[in-house]
């Protein structure tokens, strides 16, 4: 049997022996703590050399690598040094290969673990490849490194790995000259709770690093943190849960009933003992040891974490809608103008805890709280922008309170103003206009009609975006150039037309782009037309004059086509913006005017952002970022959204009524002379 030792300098109170069985060899460990005593553990360096297998040093770092700078601590080195025929490892090379790994397979198994979220690191310079591994998902950072080791609670924390780098550059030649306890000071006193780093510990959602320092250190009170560490114990694990953590990551598997997680040093002892290497393993023989082994993390929730909840608002889009509220079912014997101008003046209302909804990635729900605001569309937009950003403002608070992380907003509530970003300056919870899914679902929905009516892919689509400089027609504008080539920009100031048609040009260079101010010399050449407009009376499309076949996808609310007028043309496709079958079960708890399961985008945008765990503020603002629209096609395709069947006027769209408007858009073509479709017959693309 191999035997291998770990000399710390942390507490005897944590002190072990047990036997691990790995890849078929049986190898005792003992851990031996000295109490910060250096010269015990110099002794027992001694004593155990030649006598086991291999030596490890726990809470004992020989020489500290900080990005690619490294720094010798003479007495940590004095200590190895002792030992002259076994050899002495440190568990740097697991920090730098099994830790890592296991914040990569810890992420895959909890996409939101740390995306996002406030991580604090106990220790960066003993435990740098940890920190360089987490600062990939973007946190918030805070290291605890001067307020641990020069015990300064006012000197700021470094808050990148370059902080760090810098950090450890300035203080590291200086302490490397000290005694250890000086870099590791749980050796002494380790059993009182420390509060020099208390603030900070409360501050992070997240806290990695050595157990040790967690012991010392975290405040008793640990509700909803995740922690990411090396050793617990199982009595220590259960102290963990008691005091509220939520989610536990130990980046090592078990490997013993007894004591089930063992340090770095001890792993990478163990390592050494069963290579029989004559010195600490290279970071290949570690990484191949580690894929032999089939080592991983070991992810723990502790309690029950909580499910990720989001909040959004509607408005009634007519006044008679107002009615469909329990509490106001009396206001359809009002007149109706009396009615929109006092519901107009209501504060938000809680309308119904939306339930069911189910990550496929994940298999974790999420839940929702639908608010309203008691404001038309016709109210919204003859008010000022603070009409509406103050009730907006309070019922985001109001889903704060309720627990979203998130809340959109749905149809004119991002509209008004700044489309959202005055309210997220005001409030703790994010805040999405949901317009980056919307134009994803659009689009989408826009390809799926155009191939109906088509039969096929068209050899060449002209595509006419109206409201072409908003929100949601800029970035619609910019990536059907990108895939059609040929699009007609049409909104009615020049000056944004012309920003517009510059930079798709710039941006796609060969695109045809027409820009106007008036669609009606377009839209009859157009094969698909894109309506985004926010107008609330006057006719926005002259649909007589659309082309045999035409597809209009009508992303406004309230629609810019009207059914009595898409009557007249009866070979034309009016579909309404694409909308999303969102995952799971879902029950909206209150009727939103879809089928069942079934959101519009901006609703599906909230949900999904609460489904990937990014409570942050997301679509804002006038302009859209391409890139958003990407990654949330990426995670609606991640967590399972569908888009739902097309619909025109409340009506899934069929087969047959596919078959009948093509054959009527065929016949309209031969009666005003015009040639036949080209197409590329079964291209879904």
């Amino acid at each position: 049997m191999k035997r291998v030792v770990s000399i710390s300098l942390g507490s005897a109170q944590r002190d072990y022996q047990i036997t691990v069985t790995v890849l078929g060899q049986h190898v005792e460990v003992r851990r031996i703590g000295t109490n910060g005593d250096v010269a015990q553990a110099m002794a027992l360096v001694r004593e155990f050399d030649g006598k086991v297998d291999a030596i490890g040093l726990g809470g004992l770092t020989p020489v500290f690598r900080i990005g690619r700078a490294r720094y010798p601590h003479q007495e940590a080195i004095h200590i190895a040094a002792q030992a002259r025929r076994t050899p002495v490892v440190d568990g740097g090379v697991v920090k730098a290969t099994l830790e890592r790994w296991a914040v990569a397979q810890a992420t895959r198994q909890i996409p939101s673990l740390l995306r996002y979220k406030r991580v604090l690191i106990t220790s960066g310079v003993e435990r740098y490849q940890l920190a360089a591994a987490i600062s990939q998902y973007e946190p918030e950072l805070r290291f605890a490194d001067p307020v641990i080791h020069a015990g300064i609670p006012f000197l700021p924390p470094p808050r990148s790995l370059e902080q760090l780098e810098l950090y450890a550059a300035t203080t590291l030649p200086i302490l490397a000259l000290l005694p250890y306890r000086f870099l590791h000071p749980v050796a002494l006193g380790q059993e009182g709770f420390d509060s020099r780093a208390a603030d900070l510990f409360r501050w992070a959602d997240v806290i990695a690093g050595d157990f040790a320092f967690i012991r010392r250190f975290a405040p008793h009170d640990l509700t909803r943190k995740a922690i990411i560490t090396d050793d617990p114990s199982p009595a220590e694990i259960e102290d963990l849960r008691r005091r509220g953590v939520t989610t536990l990551v130990t980046m090592t598997p078990p490997l013993s009933e007894e004591r089930p997680f063992i340090a770095a040093d001890a792993i990478e002892a163990v390592i050494t003992a069963i290579t029989e290497s004559p010195r600490q393993p290279g970071d290949a023989e570690v990484i191949d040891f580690i894929a032999a082994a089939g080592w991983g993390p070991t992810v723990q929730d502790l309690n029950p974490r909580p499910k990720p909840r989001f909040a959004f608002v509607i408005h009634p889009l007519r006044t008679e809608l107002i009615a469909n509220h329990h509490l106001f079912r009396w206001t359809r014997y009002l007149p109706k103008r009396l009615v929109e101008l006092v519901a107009a003046e209501f504060p938000p209302l809680y309308l119904s805890r939306i339930r069911g909804i189910r990550s496929k990635a994940t298999g974790e729900e999420v839940e929702g709280i639908l608010l309203t605001l008691g404001a038309t569309p016709r109210e919204m937009m003859r008010r000022p922008p603070s009409f509406t950003y103050r009730r907006l403002i309070k019922a985001a608070r109001m889903a704060e309170r309720m627990g979203a992380q998130i809340m959109g907003l749905g149809a004119f509530t991002s509209v008004v103003g700044d489309a959202g970003i005055t309210v997220a300056q005001k409030v703790n919870i994010g805040i999405t206009s949901g317009n980056s899914l919307t134009v994803a679902a659009t689009l989408e929905a826009a390809k799926q009609a155009v191939l109906l009516m088509k039969g096929g892919r068209p050899e060449h689509v002209r595509a006419v975006v109206i409201g072409a400089t908003g929100s949601i027609g800029a970035v619609c504008a910019r990536l059907l150039a990108q895939a059609v080539q040929d699009v007609v920009l049409v909104a009615p100031r020049a000056e944004r037309l012309l920003a517009l048609k510059k930079q798709i040009e710039a941006e796609t260079p060969g695109a045809r782009v027409v820009a106007a101010t008036y669609a009606d010399a377009y839209i009859g050449d157009a094969d698909l037309i894109i309506t985004t407009t926010s107008a609330l009376t006057g006719k926005v499309i002259n649909i007589d004059k659309l082309k045999p076949g035409a597809v209009v996808c009508d992303v406004a609310r309230p629609p810019d086509v009207k059914e009595e007028d898409a009557r007249r043309r009866p070979d034309v496709l009016v579909i309404e913006s694409g909308e999303i079958v969102l995952p799971g079960e879902p029950d909206f708890g209150f009727d939103i005017d879809m089928p069942p399961g079934t959101a519009y985008a901006c609703l599906s945008e909230t949900a999904l952002l609460a489904m990937e765990g990014k409570f942050e503020d997301y679509t804002l603002g006038r302009n859209i970022e391409i890139e958003r629209v990407k990654e949330v096609y990426r995670l609606w395709k991640k967590h399972g959204l569908e888009l739902a069947r097309l619909r025109s006027f409340g009506v899934y769209v069929t087969d047959e009524m596919i078959a009948e408007k093509r054959r009527l858009a065929e016949e309209r073509r031969r009666q005003l002379g015009l040639p036949p479709e080209r197409v590329i017959v079964g291209s879904g693309e």
